[in-house]
C-alpha cells in the first residue's frame, strides 16, 4: 500500500516520476484564466484566518458542504469563521474521491507544511498552525511561493485597472499581473445589466452612446486601452452558442430598441450577440490576442438562493446544449474574412469534447502552433478523471504538445497548487504511454513536450 499523498502521489510508473521530478516540478506558472483581485494583489492582502482564504468565496467547498447537510449558517451565514472552518473539517472526509481532498491536503503541505489529515479531530491544532503561517503569509508572498510568473485577472471592459497600472509601476513585485477582456454585460443585450452597463460604458470613455456605431466605437477603444496595459487575452461565457446572421443596420436598430427598454425577440438577441461577438473577433485578431469561449454552463439554477445569495455561489450546472453549428459558423464567418482570432474552446459539457476538438481542426492555419486550443477541463470537469480525459481526447485528435495547459479558473490564491495535481497528471499519462510501448523513451522529446505544456506553451501563444 501506498502512503497517502507521498513524494510519488499519482505518479505511477517510473517514467513518471523522472519527468515530473526533472521537467515538470519546477517550471514557473503562467495563469492565463483566473478570478483573483487584482487590488488585494497591490495591497499584498492578508486573512485574517483560514476560513476567509479557504472558504470565503469558494463555491466547490460550499457545494460539498451543502451536500454534507451542513446548514448554511456555517457556510454563507452568520456562523463565526472557526465554526465554519470546522463544518469544512466535518465534510472532507466524506470528499473520498473528490479532488478538493487533494487539493486541501496539498495546500496544508505546500503552503502550511502540515502533513496531518484535517478531520473533526485534527481541525484545532490546524485552525492554530494555519492561521499562525497566515500572519506573514500575504497574497503575494503566496504567488511568490507558487513560482507564479504571469496572471491574467478577469476584468470588465469598464473597469479603470486601476490597480493593473500601479502592479505594473511596483519594482518590488516581479510577477505580471495582466487584465482580460470580459464584455459578457455588453454582449448580453437580454439582461436587465445591459442598459446600466452601456451608460457606465459611456462615462468611462468620456462620449455618449446612442448608436449602435458609437457602442462599437468604445467597446474598441477599450480593447485598445487594456492592451496598452498588457491583456492578451478576451474571455467570454457563452452560456448558449448561437448564430444568427443579420446587417449592421438591423442590428443598430435592435440595439436602439434595447436602449429604449423594448423588449427583444429571441431571433433579435441571436442576430445583436452574434454581429457584436464579429466584431470583437475582429477587433482580436487585430490585436493578436486569443479569444476564450467558455459554453454550456447553466446559472443561478436555484431561484430563492440567487434571491438571497446572488450568482457565483454554488447553484450552477453544466448545460446540454447543441454548439456545434453554431460554433462552426461563427469561426467560419471570422475565417472568411480572415479575421480569425486565436481561439480557445472551452465548454462544462464533457460530451463537446470531440466536438471542439475536431472543429479546432477545421481552423488552424500554420500561423500559430496551436492556434486553436481545446481548453483545460474546466469547473467541473477539474478533477483527476476530467483532466486526463480531455489530455487524451486532444491527443487523440489533434497535438497535446501544443496544449497551453492548466487554467485555474480560481478565486482563491492557494489554488495554485492544482498545477502541480495538473503535472502529475500529465507525467503519468504520458509516462503510461512510453512504459506501455506506444511512444519511445526519449527524455529530450518528452523533457520538452512537458515542459512546453507546463509553461513555455502558453507563455508563447499569448505572447507574453
Amino acid at each position: 500500500m501506498k502512503r497517502f499523498m507521498d513524494e510519488d502521489f499519482l505518479l505511477n510508473n517510473q517514467t513518471a516520476k523522472v519527468l515530473y521530478e526533472k521537467y515538470a516540478k519546477d517550471m514557473p506558472i503562467v495563469d492565463f484564466h483566473c478570478h483573483l483581485n487584482p487590488k488585494e494583489i497591490y495591497e499584498n492582502k492578508k486573512f485574517r484566518n483560514i476560513t476567509e482564504v479557504w472558504l470565503g468565496g469558494d463555491h466547490y467547498k460550499w457545494r460539498l458542504m451543502r451536500a454534507n447537510g451542513i446548514e448554511e449558517k456555517y457556510i454563507t451565514g452568520s456562523a463565526d469563521d472557526y465554526e465554519k472552518f470546522l463544518a469544512w473539517a466535518k465534510t472532507i472526509p466524506m470528499a473520498i474521491g473528490n479532488p478538493i481532498y487533494h487539493w486541501t491536503h496539498l495546500e496544508l503541505k505546500r503552503y502550511f507544511g502540515i502533513d496531518e489529515i484535517l478531520n473533526e479531530k485534527s481541525a484545532p491544532i490546524i485552525w492554530e498552525k494555519t492561521n499562525k503561517v497566515l500572519k506573514e503569509l500575504g497574497a503575494r508572498d503566496i504567488i511568490l511561493r507558487s513560482n507564479v510568473e504571469i496572471i491574467c485577472t478577469t476584468d470588465d471592459p469598464v473597469d479603470t485597472l486601476e490597480y493593473h497600472l500601479k502592479l505594473k509601476e511596483d519594482k518590488d513585485f516581479n510577477v505580471k499581473i495582466y487584465p482580460t477582456f470580459r464584455p459578457d454585460k455588453g454582449v448580453n443585450i437580454e439582461r436587465e445589466t445591459f442598459i446600466p452597463w452601456v451608460k457606465k460604458l459611456a462615462e468611462v470613455c468620456g462620449k455618449k452612446i446612442e448608436s449602435y456605431d458609437e457602442f462599437l466605437d468604445a467597446l474598441k477603444s477599450r480593447a485598445e486601452f487594456f492592451h496598452s496595459v498588457g491583456c492578451r487575452a478576451s474571455d467570454h461565457a457563452i452560456d448558449d452558442m448561437v448564430f444568427a446572421d443579420a446587417s449592421f443596420d438591423e442590428v443598430g436598430n435592435i440595439f436602439k430598441k434595447a436602449l429604449a427598454g423594448e423588449k427583444l425577440t429571441e431571433i433579435e438577441v441571436a442576430k445583436y450577440k452574434t454581429y457584436t461577438l464579429r466584431f470583437l473577433g475582429k477587433v482580436y485578431s487585430s490585436l493578436g490576442w486569443a479569444m476564450q469561449l467558455h459554453i454550456n454552463a447553466l446559472r443561478n439554477n436555484n431561484t430563492r438562493m440567487f434571491n438571497i445569495l446572488g450568482p457565483d455561489t454554488g447553484y450552477d450546472s453544466i448545460n446540454d446544449g447543441h454548439i456545434a453549428s453554431a460554433l462552426v459558423k461563427f469561426l467560419d464567418s471570422l475565417e472568411k474574412e480572415n479575421s480569425l482570432p486565436k481561439a480557445i474552446l472551452y465548454s462544462l459539457n464533457p460530451k463537446d469534447s470531440y466536438v471542439l476538438a475536431t472543429i479546432m481542426g477545421s481552423f488552424q492555419d500554420g500561423s500559430v502552433p496551436g492556434k486553436m486550443q481545446l481548453g483545460a477541463a474546466w469547473w467541473f470537469n477539474d478533477s483527476k478523471d476530467g483532466n486526463l480525459q480531455q489530455m487524451k481526447d486532444l491527443a487523440n485528435l489533434g497535438l497535446l504538445s501544443r496544449f497551453v495547459g492548466m487554467v485555474t479558473d480560481s478565486r482563491s490564491f492557494l489554488s495554485y497548487a492544482r498545477h502541480e495535481y495538473f503535472r502529475r497528471l500529465l507525467c503519468n499519462l504520458i509516462g503510461e504511454w512510453v512504459e506501455n510501448g506506444e511512444y519511445p523513451y526519449d527524455l529530450e522529446t518528452l523533457g520538452r513536450i512537458v515542459q512546453g505544456i507546463c509553461y513555455y506553451n502558453a507563455k508563447e501563444y499569448f505572447g507574453f
